[in-house]
Parts: C-alpha cells; structure tokens; sequence
C-alpha cells in the first residue's frame, strides 16, 4: 500500500528563496528543512562548501496539501521543465521494489533503488512517458 504521495519541486540552489516566496504567496507553513550540510556525515565524502547551504529537502504544508522540495547538488543537471516530480512514499521494501520495477519499465532509472541514510529503500526513475518519481520508504 502506498502511505502517501507528494509533489516535489527540484530547484537549483535557490531552494530557500522558494521557500520564503511559497510562505508569502500561498501561505505555506514550513515544517521541515534539512540542508546538504546538515546531512548525514560520511567520511569517504565530503561536502563541498557550495552544496552546504542548499536544501537537501523541505517540507511545506499548503492548506491540506504537502509539498516537497529540494536544490539540486551542484555539478547535477538542470533543465527548466524537469523541476516537478512525484514522491511516493510506499508502506515497505518490497513495495518500493515492485513500484519501482514498474514504473522503470520503458523509461530511465536515474538513481537504483538502494539503501541511504534517510531511507530503507530509495531512488529515482523516470517513466516511459517521461513523468519523474522518487520512491522512498520512511525509516522506522
């Protein structure tokens, strides 16, 4: 079962600017924002100075509705009209394994699925019509 979906904006590197201008304009309410820097240490990796300050996620609540947004890492690509995805957020591993199987079918993984930090199970693919899909299981 999937436990959620959100839209997900992808910024590069103004993320916190969109912040303030979602609060203003629709009167979002920020209930969480994780930046680069904050993230989970990892001595094979260090982060550079220019990623630290970009948001690594945020989460804006509008009305009822959730929204989800990060900057991309520096040196990713950016391309104006790939900025909107869709986070699904599947109850288990399995689930993600078999969501992700489906929609990678015809079209692109960008990221494996694969443990992270932040996730049991994660990752990125692009559907055969070319909708973008982050699928993350919540870690207990």
């Amino acid at each position: 079962m999937i436990v959620n979906m959100y839209p997900y904006l992808v910024l590069n590197g103004n993320g916190k600017e969109a912040i303030k201008f979602y609060e203003e304009a629709l009167g979002a309410v920020t209930e969480s924002v994780t930046t680069f820097g904050d993230s989970h240490a990892d001595p094979d990796f260090q982060i550079p100075e220019e990623a630290k300050n970009r948001i690594m996620n945020a989460q804006l609540k509008i009305g009822k509705v959730e929204l989800m947004l990060s900057d991309t890492f520096p040196g990713q690509p950016y391309e104006l009209g790939s900025q909107v995805t869709i986070a699904i957020i599947p109850e288990g591993v399995e689930e993600a394994k078999s969501i992700f199987e489906k929609l990678s079918a015809g079209g692109k993984i960008g990221m494996e699925l694969q443990e992270t930090f932040w996730s049991p199970a994660y990752g990125q693919v692009t559907d055969r019509f070319g909708i973008s899909w982050q699928i993350s299981v919540q870690a207990k």
